[in-house]
């Protein structure tokens, strides 16, 4: 099993906390969301995934891509580097990692949590998730028979075709066949509005024969701005909870301070007359003191004094004293 990830987009709508690093590496629930969704594949795939395929901004560095391929070595697979320079698309997207399409292949992009319970059936020729939303317009939808039976893609419909979208994680039993597909729409110019499209070759290789089912997911979480990541911290953090999953480092300092659960809590943090909780990640190296924090992603090195902050989000090496709430907060960052 090959699982491809492309992730070469700027990450616009998570300013500022992008402008340091690509969102996939942000933390959720104290893993980067990137690390989470590839661990998360790699439970419903059983075994036997060889290697994780990255498609990044060649601006993103080497200490990234040494970070993603740490990501693919903990699950024993090897990692690859690709590079998408341009944003032309989907299709174009997965194409940058052209040599590592074949044998069976997941596609999944960088921006998509999930709640599961399935095991993958790589039989199948091909499994496309979706899950069903109130406004099918932003995304890709696909339409079923009543054999359960993909039998139209649509992408970003102005029309009603379906409300079954498309959440961003594709199973292909030939990854090769994946391949001669997407060089077609590449090779012949074929573009949806002015871009490549995975669901241009879904179609094609529909049209050809190949049966794609619909997957789904107990619950899908975006990370796609502050807001969202926040709540999809929130769902993780009580998932984790109810697995009764170890959250708090053993190395927290706590000195007349309360922790409501569910929280994590990571590496040498103190926290001082404090209430922190529910639903609070805390990185590596950080200081609360004085405060009430729920609801809310602080990453590492951080120092927040003297605040009641609820649905935040705050970078590394932050120095923030002060009364503010529903804060978005970027790395290196003093705030007095």
């Amino acid at each position: 099993m090959k699982i491809i990830v492309p992730m070469a987009g700027m990450g616009k709508r998570m300013r500022p906390h992008t402008l340091t690093v690509p969102k996939p590496l942000i933390p959720v629930a104290g893993k980067p969301i990137v690390q989470k969704i590839i661990e998360d594949l790699a439970k419903v795939c059983g075994t036997g995934i060889e290697e994780v395929a990255f498609i990044i901004g060649p601006a993103f560095g080497s200490a990234v891509e040494k970070e993603l391929i740490a990501v693919a070595n903990k699950l024993g697979a090897k990692g690859s580097i690709y590079y998408q320079h341009e944003p032309l698309g989907t299709a174009h997207a997965i194409m940058c990692a052209k040599e590592s399409l074949d044998g069976n292949v997941l596609v999944v992009f960088a921006d998509t949590l999930f709640k599961a319970d399935f095991t993958l059936d790589r039989e199948k020729d091909g499994i496309i998730w979706v899950q069903k939303v109130e406004d099918p317009r932003p995304f890709g939808v696909v339409k079923v028979n009543e054999k359960n039976i993909i039998t139209d893609f649509a992408e970003k419909p102005e029309v009603f075709v379906s409300d079954l979208a498309i959440i961003g994680i594709y199973y292909f039993k030939d990854g090769i066949n994946l391949r001669s597909e997407l060089q077609y729409l590449l090779d012949n110019n074929v573009r949806e509005k002015g871009e490549y499209q995975l669901t241009n070759a879904l179609e094609n290789m529909k049209s050809k024969g190949l049966k794609f089912e619909p997957g789904q997911v107990t619950e899908w979480l975006d990370c796609g701005n502050k807001n969202s990541t926040v709540f999809t911290n929130s769902r993780i953090l009580q998932f984790m909870h109810d697995a009764e999953e170890q959250m708090i480092d053993n190395t927290l300092q706590l000195e007349n301070a309360t922790i409501i659960q569910p929280c994590f809590i990571g590496k040498n943090v103190k926290i001082k007359r404090s209430i922190v909780g529910p639903y609070v990640s805390i990185g590596d190296n950080c200081f609360v003191e004085n405060s009430i924090v729920g609801n809310s992603i602080i990453q590492t090195n951080t120092h927040i004094k003297n605040d009641v902050i609820d649905n935040a989000m705050i970078g590394n090496f932050v120095h923030y004293h002060g009364e503010l709430k529903d804060l978005s907060i970027g790395d290196y960052t003093t705030i007095k």
